[in-house]
């Protein structure tokens, strides 16, 4: 484990402390909406600052991205940071949500760690030492059939004006093909649960940087495929991404293609 990955445990299991804190006392938190169906409260702020105290401690000259603070700081090192993501399942008391971090240099994913403090399982990541779950080596699953797979994915549900036909025909040809689909509302652990084994594939448009920076690295370092949906590594800036073993990401590219390209348009 290298100094970066440590840290970045460290800072999530410290935010992730700050949500079960808050989760006792929903109906007093305060929450404000920052856009159609995105929603911010107390607890994410709290648990964004202690994220940053923890990073700060060990690299003050370091920057930050993290999602409610936005960008701070100028340097190749670059920390990005959903300090609770699956905010509105949290808000209803419902169990899926986590804390999310990664630290970028000079543009390429180091280290990474997501943490879901109501199972307290925290995956985690540095290039090239492959990817843990509580110290525990994980790998994307063995599944190279369709038929078989479970596929992960999330609606865009921010996207309020948005032709969502093309979306919901890809869904649609992914339910059919597979064994089933699941939409836990929690995109980094989504990729974490790809990397572990539990989903053999994901895939999702309208998302940010904090949201895919973690999760993206502890697939790949589990021996799965990470890209946008036009096949770019610019998943990051895009917001959109497919991911897998090799076998059900090629599945769900190959399927998938045409309506891909409608999205795209």
């Amino acid at each position: 484990m290298n100094a970066l990955q440590n840290v970045a445990m460290m800072a999530a299991r410290r935010g992730g402390a700050i949500l079960i804190r808050h989760l006792n006392k929903l109906d007093k938190l305060k929450v404000e909406k920052k856009g159609h169906n995105d929603f911010v409260s107390d607890a994410d702020r709290a648990a964004e600052e202690a994220v940053i105290e923890v990073i700060k401690n060990h690299y003050p000259d370091h920057a930050i991205l993290a999602e409610e603070s936005g960008a701070q700081g100028e340097s190749d090192s670059v920390w990005i940071i959903d300090p609770l993501d699956g905010t509105t399942n949290f808000l209803h008391g419902f169990p899926q949500f986590c804390v999310s971090v990664a630290v970028q240099v000079k543009g390429r994913m180091e280290a990474a760690a997501v943490y879901d403090p109501m199972t307290q399982e925290l995956f985690a990541a540095a290039r090239g030492d492959g990817a843990m779950l509580n110290e525990r080596k994980i790998r994307v699953s063995g599944r190279k059939e369709m038929d078989y797979a479970l596929i992960g994915t999330g609606f865009p549900f921010r996207q309020k004006d948005m032709d969502m036909t093309p979306y919901l025909e890809m869904l649609g040809k992914v339910i059919k093909n597979t064994a089933g689909v699941r939409r836990p509302g929690a995109a980094a652990l989504d990729l974490c649960y790809v990397a572990a084994g539990r989903l053999d594939g994901f895939w999702e448009i309208g998302l940010k940087p904090w949201d895919l920076a973690a999760g993206s690295l502890i697939i790949r370092e589990a021996g799965g495929i990470v890209s946008g949906l036009d096949g770019s590594e610019k998943y990051l800036d895009s917001g959109h991404i497919l991911c897998g073993t090799p076998k059900i990401y090629s599945g769900l590219a190959k399927l998938c293609a045409r309506d891909i390209k409608a999205i795209l348009k």
